[in-house]
């Protein structure tokens, strides 16, 4: 047993699990103001694969790739809008961390709270049927013998001898 967990730690070691503490991704251009502008469009898109990652924090192949196309845009002159427009035509409004109020992301922006005020709603509609249920279903005879001789073995329980 402890040969196997020494075989798993050291395979852990060695196929980079430090690259679960990523952080922005490594600086590749030749100029630090490409870099800078690049690490900021970046933040504001989503990792494709990973999808609950920025893009310059994402280490996945396709990270890499994309922040490969995003500097080439940036090398030819393109602005910021112009590169986000290229990323969203390319990969849709998904790829966007805030992606726009408009009638095709309606569900990303209100689902959440439709989902909650319908659950909400269902609840309370559940337990007011099942309570006015309760309140309209007398005890049958047996059922009402029964509570009775539960309530008497309680109360002479919880007097003092």
């Amino acid at each position: 047993m402890k040969r196997l967990l020494l075989i798993v730690l050291l395979a852990m070691a060695g196929t980079g699990w430090h690259s679960l503490h990523a952080g922005e991704a490594r600086l590749l251009a030749a100029d630090e103001a490409t870099e800078q502008r690049l690490i900021a469009i970046a933040s504001e898109l989503r990792c494709l694969v990973c999808q609950n990652e920025s893009l310059s924090g994402s280490n996945a192949e396709l990270a890499n790739d994309l922040r490969r196309e995003i500097r080439g845009l940036i090398r030819d002159g393109r602005s910021d809008a112009e590169i986000m427009e290229f990323m969203v035509s390319r990969y849709g409004d998904f790829v966007r961390y805030r992606p726009p109020l408009k009638g095709s992301t309606l569900l990303l922006w209100f689902g959440p709270g439709l989902l909650f005020v319908t659950g909400l709603t269902s609840l309370v509609i559940y337990l007011r049927r099942r309570d006015r249920a309760i309140r309209n279903t007398p005890l049958t005879a047996a059922e009402q013998q029964r509570a009775e001789a539960l309530l008497q073995d309680r109360d002479s329980s919880q007097r003092p001898s």
